[in-house]
């Protein structure tokens, strides 16, 4: 490979890792988003409810009072980095670019998720939080998303854009429940693929064991899940993610890193509910 890397190899680099890190970025798509970010922190701010009077003629008119509460989403850097040696230049082909696009895009997506998740577990510990779903000695199962359904509708949270975030174990206990499985309730595709899309209103997003922690389990096989909806989380973005190709006279080497700089945080709390899954 050459010391001086054509532009045509860093284009078509950065264009495969960006479309990767949108694959591998399973959350993403059902939070709030806020892109293009300056600065160091963004906020979101959530409008207080208020109620309408009585009015009498010719009286003055009584203000709601509305009240604006600001969540704040604090940016953090990432980076996924690899080193590639010139002098083994015959091997760096296209398949091993390939291999490096997987390895950076992957460690981002799956580090995004990780933002959001945090800001669900901050969100589970706040004053506000809507409910929480113990079920102390039960895995995940229909009651207990039918539960978080009743808790979000008596929040008044909106019917579409509920997205409920569940373990691959939790996700192998619902398949074993006949009301999720038999074609006299849903879908037979989770008989014919061994996966759930929807269920009860929640667009359902399973995820298995990650390296970055994933959904939170303590010493009593106690899974942290939540259903939560689309607007009350918040992802503020200050760079999304590029990558760069340098060479490092150092190491004899092509340094190609991947990067994305964002921060999450919880909007509204009684869009969110948690629910405790006990794991075998």
């Amino acid at each position: 490979m050459a010391l001086n890397i054509s532009g045509v190899f860093q284009t078509l680099f950065d264009s495969e890792v960006k479309q990767s890190y949108q694959a591998e970025s399973v959350l993403r798509p059902y939070v709030r988003v806020k892109p293009n970010v300056k600065g160091s922190t963004q906020k979101f701010y959530v409008i207080g409810k208020g109620t309408a009077s009585v009015r009498t003629p010719q009286s003055d008119v009584v203000p709601i009072g509305v009240s604006y509460t600001p969540q704040t989403a604090t940016m953090s850097d990432y980076s996924a980095a690899e080193y590639s040696d010139i002098f083994q230049a015959g091997k760096v082909n296209f398949e091993e670019r390939q291999e490096l696009v997987q390895l950076c895009g992957k460690a981002i997506g799956r580090r995004l998720d990780q933002l959001i998740i945090a800001a669900l577990d901050a969100a589970s510990s706040s004053l506000t939080v809507a409910n929480s779903i113990g079920g102390s000695t039960t895995n995940m199962n229909v009651a207990k998303i039918r539960e978080a359904k009743l808790l979000l509708d008596k929040n008044n949270v909106p019917q579409e854009d509920r997205t409920l975030v569940i373990h691959a174990d939790g996700l192998a206990n619902l398949l074993s429940e006949t009301s999720v499985t038999s074609s006299d309730f849903v879908n037979v595709k989770a008989l014919v693929n061994g996966q759930i899309d929807t269920f009860l209103g929640f667009k359902v997003v399973s995820l298995g064991d990650r390296d970055e922690g994933g959904l939170t389990k303590d010493g009593s096989n106690d899974r942290q899940c939540f259903a939560f909806h689309k607007a009350s989380i918040g992802l503020a973005e200050n760079m999304t993610a590029r990558t760069e190709i340098n060479y490092i006279p150092e190491k004899t080497s092509h340094l190609v890193n991947a990067m994305f700089s964002a921060g999450s945080t919880h909007i509204d709390a009684e869009g969110i509910v948690e629910i405790t899954a006990r794991e075998s």
